[in-house]
């Protein structure tokens, strides 16, 4: 990998989320050589993806150059590497572009979507983790208006215009907000020889209410919200398979729809080498005490979605979000400055500092330790928590003007089939990555 020798403790860490961001910034300073692998070159601002997949943001605009954000730094080397395995005994990370020692490795490699099993689902449903599934699902949902205009079909073409979210947390509730606006606000304009009113948006929940990780006023409230939009909520639902034009579920209701988007269950994204199951936890999350050290290494360090940290306040270990994520980096990076300095490390304390939801226009649900609130003014709360966590101001300016460009003139520019997508099962999809 090129990367020089130094009398200064090597620490790598595999994953630019969050995590690995927040952890990289607190020893880009410091007496220790950095090195960060990541598959991408580029940080992802996940929690506005779907703004992406509904054409309100290009993804330019949720997504910071790695090497941007530690540049400068002293003793900081990023490497464009798919990591394939953990080798403890040698203590070497072995990748697709050569192998490198370590004297501390920290895991940070965040989720994925989370099928439970289900090959159909996997194999025709749309997921949305990514910068590009999310490109994908926008052009599916732009090239089917397209194909609904061709078809003299009416039950092809309902099909064509209707929409299956499963899962009721904040991903599912705000791609469903974001595509009741459209429906509402866009269609109507983009496809006047359509008739878009029988396009429905429905969002399929296992689950008795929507948002369980908030509480049941802001459950209720978004509940509210989106049916006064027009969604569709079906709770105590949950989806068994799906074939590309029909979702099944448990009871006797069929949904007949060319797009299912699965934001149903996340799960870590698991190393080989670490993959034995007395450290694994549920989802494939690594136990890790409260010092972030994944169970039986000293020298092995797991923060963000990959870990799980078991607490009395948090049993199965802390949300998969980004707020504990940056906390966990910054912890790790203040205990890692006093393992190399020969001092006792600190215990890691999650401090809740709430969470959100927006449903869309001026419908937001925001949830913090002390108040509860919803609607306009919590709209606004979530606008500015989302503008402040993006990294770069060129990023945080473009969102900002792009969400007042919107709000004034009700339209999302960014609809645009940069490139077709068409829907393949898992074996077409392997045999086009081998070819």
């Amino acid at each position: 990998m090129n990367i020089p020798q130094s009398s200064f403790p090597r620490v790598i860490i595999i994953g630019g989320g969050f995590g690995g961001i927040a952890l990289a910034k607190k020893l880009s300073k410091k007496e220790a050589q950095v090195v960060l692998l990541d598959k991408h070159n580029y940080h992802n601002f996940q929690p506005l993806l779907y703004q992406v997949s509904t054409g309100g943001l290009e993804p330019d605009s949720i997504a910071y150059p790695i090497r941007k954000v530690l540049q400068g730094y002293p003793n900081f080397y990023f490497r464009l590497a798919n990591v394939l395995e953990i080798d403890t005994q040698a203590k070497k990370v072995l990748t697709n572009i050569g192998d490198i020692r370590y004297d501390y490795l920290v895991v940070a490699t965040g989720s994925e979507t989370n099928y439970f099993g289900n090959k159909g689902i996997q194999n025709m449903g749309m997921a949305m983790k990514t910068i590009p599934q999310s490109l994908n699902l926008r052009s599916l949902i732009l090239e089917n208006f397209e194909q609904a205009l061709l078809t003299d079909d009416l039950h092809e073409r309902d099909a064509l215009m209707n929409f299956v979210i499963v899962g009721g947390g904040p991903t599912g509730v705000e791609l469903a907000g974001a595509l009741a606006e459209i429906k509402k606000g866009i269609l109507p304009k983009d496809y006047p020889d359509l008739d878009t009113r029988r396009a429905q948006i429905n969002l399929v929940q296992s689950g008795d209410r929507l948002l369980p990780a908030m509480s049941e006023v802001a459950s209720r409230k978004a509940e509210r919200f989106l049916e006064g939009l027009g969604v569709n909520v079906w709770k105590n639902i949950r989806v068994a398979d799906y074939d590309g034009k029909c979702v099944t579920t448990n009871t006797d209701t069929v949904f007949e729809t060319a797009t299912l988007v699965w934001a149903a269950g996340v799960q870590a994204v698991g190393i080989k080498g670490l993959d034995a199951k007395e450290i694994l936890a549920r989802g494939n999350r690594l136990k890790v005490n409260h010092f972030h050290q994944v169970e039986g290494f000293e020298e092995i360090f797991a923060i963000g979605d990959v870990a799980q940290m078991q607490s009395e306040d948090f049993p199965e270990g802390h949300p998969m979000m980004a707020q504990p994520a940056i906390q966990q980096g910054r912890s790790l990076g203040e205990n890692m400055v006093r393992l190399i300095d020969g001092k006792p490390m600190k215990p890691f304390v999650y401090k809740d500092k709430g969470s959100m939801a927006t449903v869309g226009r001026n419908k937001a649900v925001v949830d913090l330790p002390r108040f509860k609130f919803q609607g306009v003014f919590a709209w606004f709360v979530w606008m500015f928590v989302h503008l402040y966590f993006l990294i770069g101001f060129r990023n945080r300016v473009v969102v900002f003007i792009n969400w007042v460009y919107n709000y004034i003139r009700f339209d999302r520019e960014a609809r645009l089939i940069i490139r077709p997508f068409k829907k393949q099962n898992q074996a077409e999809r392997s045999k086009l990555m081998q070819d």
